[in-house]
């Protein structure tokens, strides 16, 4: 269990809502459809409509500074199906990488490799204390495209399973191309953070409002938003 999952949930009951994507930018197909996520009946651009409104709000934000850029949604909203098989992608992608199989791995090198999913992934849990950020309807991964409609250079890829994705990664680096990247990510942090979001320690693209995550690092009581599977 991760520190944040012990936060309780008071569930408001707020509704999922469907993103208007004419606001936003968006990748398109979306990149877990292209997979096979089985999104079945539900669509990844959903959010609660607290969540929604506030996102609604960092873009305004951004485009006080940045008229015409926009915020790009890469995911949102996404069921437990997803997550278990986005999980289990990820999890053949570092057995691909290392050039392994199953039937190769040790129990205790399996679970060091599972570790390292889990460090991106949030344990697909059914579970109403410890639902997946994602499957709450609260937690939202972004990007930033330019005026020409360009995706600003953050350093790393969305889900990239490795030190880059810490958001910090370039903070100290003298190299003027990667300062530019911090810079980036900085930008992105700040519009959402006065919205009212926050952002996942580890991963600089993840932003939350009203789940566990956003509880326990605005140090909350508890949780206003709780899993939708």
């Amino acid at each position: 269990m991760k520190p944040y999952q012990r936060v309780p949930i008071a569930e408001s009951g707020e509704s999922l809502v469907e993103i208007p994507l004419e606001k936003f930018a968006v990748e398109s197909p979306h990149p877990y459809q292209l997979l096979g996520a089985p999104y079945q009946e539900r669509s990844p651009y959903y959010l609660r409509q607290g969540v929604l409104n506030r996102l609604l709000q960092a873009q305004i934000y951004l485009q006080q500074t940045h008229p015409q850029w926009r915020i790009q949604i890469f995911d949102a909203y996404r069921p437990i199906a997803v997550q278990k098989f986005m999980v289990d992608y990820a999890f053949s992608q570092v057995l691909q990488a290392e050039g392994l199989t199953v039937e190769q791995l040790s129990p205790d090198r399996q679970q060091a490799l599972w570790q390292q999913v889990y460090q991106i992934w949030a344990i697909p849990s059914t579970d109403p204390k410890t639902p997946p950020p994602h499957s709450t309807g609260a937690a939202v991964d972004i990007t930033l495209v330019d005026a020409a409609g360009m995706i600003v250079n953050m350093g790393s890829p969305i889900d990239e399973m490795s030190a880059r994705s810490q958001p910090n990664y370039f903070a100290s680096s003298s190299d003027p191309v990667e300062q530019q990247y911090h810079i980036h990510r900085q930008l992105l942090r700040d519009i959402m953070l006065k919205a009212e979001f926050t952002r996942h320690p580890g991963e600089w693209w993840h932003f939350s409002f009203g789940d566990q995550m956003w509880a326990w690092l605005s140090d909350r009581p508890v949780a206003q938003y709780g899993g939708i599977l």
